[in-house]
């Protein structure tokens, strides 16, 4: 009896564990991460494109007949020496006494706005050679530890702004030039026969960004013919949510990325603009959007082929912090109002509310409630929950 006892025991054991087995819940597969340490980059991410900063459109000065523009897209051309079109104009009328006088005013107001636009760039030039007398006073002054690093930075962004201002002021003289000759124009008379071709020359150095009348026309006063810039002096215009433009400032360092290149390009925002729009999302949202402006860093031969109204990916790096305890975003989830991860302990997840800083789209900052080195469950489904036992996916 006490064998045939044993016997029956053992078989309802065997079916009990194997009962067991069959109906115990199996292990949950999912992803593991490790809390870590390191570097957490806050960003703005957005799209931008590329324009050049001046951009110059050649007009007709008078009504008359364009002669065929042979410049191409992309062709170089120098200022006041290439040109860019020839322009017949209409055969003057005569002049009556009173006309010739508004026009020769005309030309007296337009040497005077040229001598003012080269004052003016005098007085620039004048301002730069301080600025650079000034910043190499302050290098070597911050060379012998008078003054903080930071002074010089202020002398070498004020030496800059007023490189830029002179270029601007160079630009007002050739405008100025240019409407001079326009005025001086106006007083010519067909003598004998057809009136002389005008020539119109590029007003910088630079390439053809669009020739927007090609064939010969008769075309009115003020008629576009061709846009001109300088592919070396580009910048980038990115549209931001104004919820994230709030956290952009000036002279942030911005990551320029899908270029084109191998690798991403340094930029710094130069302005944020201080009116925003309304724009319409491709779902059909309003947003209100405000434009940010970016330089590039590096040199113009470090960005080759890139032109006006390429499109761009910047990433605008509003906040940098080393040896942070961070974990992926995809861990977070919410529990009972707070910020929750489930801890992989002994095979088991359990849940563990956390503390957290600073995020950006991939990592987030934990400022409590997890130790480095402790493994966590990433991107947890329906299936994980407390106390559940889980697997790493194979």
């Amino acid at each position: 009896m006490t064998k045939r006892l044993l016997k029956i025991v053992l078989v309802i054991v065997v079916i009990a564990a194997i009962g067991f087995w069959a109906f115990a819940p199996s292990a949950v597969p999912a992803d593991f991460a490790q809390v870590g340490r390191g570097t957490l980059q806050v960003t703005v991410n957005e799209e931008g494109r590329t324009r050049v900063r001046n951009r110059f459109v050649v007009s007709a000065p008078l009504p008359g007949r364009m002669q065929r523009i042979e410049l191409e897209p992309g062709d170089p051309v120098v200022a006041a020496k290439t040109v860019v079109a020839r322009f017949q104009p209409s055969d003057p009328g005569l002049l009556d006494v009173r006309t010739r006088a508004e026009l020769q005013a005309r030309v007296k107001a337009a040497e005077s706005a040229l001598g003012g636009a080269r004052a003016d760039r005098e007085r620039v030039r004048a301002e730069l050679a301080f600025a650079l007398a000034d910043l190499e006073r302050a290098r070597s002054l911050v060379d012998e530890k008078v003054i903080a690093p930071r002074e010089l930075e202020g002398a070498e962004r004020e030496a800059e702004a007023l490189e830029r201002t002179l270029q601007s002021a160079e630009f007002a003289v050739s405008t100025a030039e240019h409407q001079l000759e326009v005025a001086r124009a106006s007083l010519i008379q067909t003598r004998g026969g057809r009136t002389a071709a005008i020539p119109l020359y590029s007003p910088i150095d630079g390439v053809i960004l669009r020739r927007l009348q090609e064939s010969e026309t008769v075309v009115p006063t003020g008629q576009p013919l061709l846009e001109i810039g300088n592919l070396d002096d580009l910048e980038i215009v990115s549209d931001l949510l104004s919820s994230a433009a709030v956290r952009v400032s000036p002279g942030q360092p911005v990551l320029i990325e899908q270029w084109g290149g191998d690798r991403p390009l340094d930029g710094r925002v130069r302005l944020v603009e201080p009116s925003g729009f309304t724009k319409i999302s491709a779902l059909g949202v309003e947003e209100q959007r405000v434009n940010a402006i970016v330089d590039f860093v590096a040199p113009p031969e470090n960005r080759p082929n890139i032109g006006d109204g390429y499109r761009v990916e910047v990433r605008i790096v509003v906040s940098s912090r080393e040896n942070v305890l961070k974990v992926p975003t995809s861990s977070l989830f919410r529990h009972e109002g707070e910020w929750a991860v489930y801890v992989v302990e002994n095979d088991r997840a359990v849940r563990r509310l956390v503390q957290t800083g600073e995020r950006n789209g991939l990592e987030a900052e934990v400022t409590g409630g997890l130790n480095d080195g402790e493994r966590i469950v990433v991107f947890p489904s329906d299936a994980v929950a407390d106390g559940v036992r889980v697997t790493p996916r194979t």
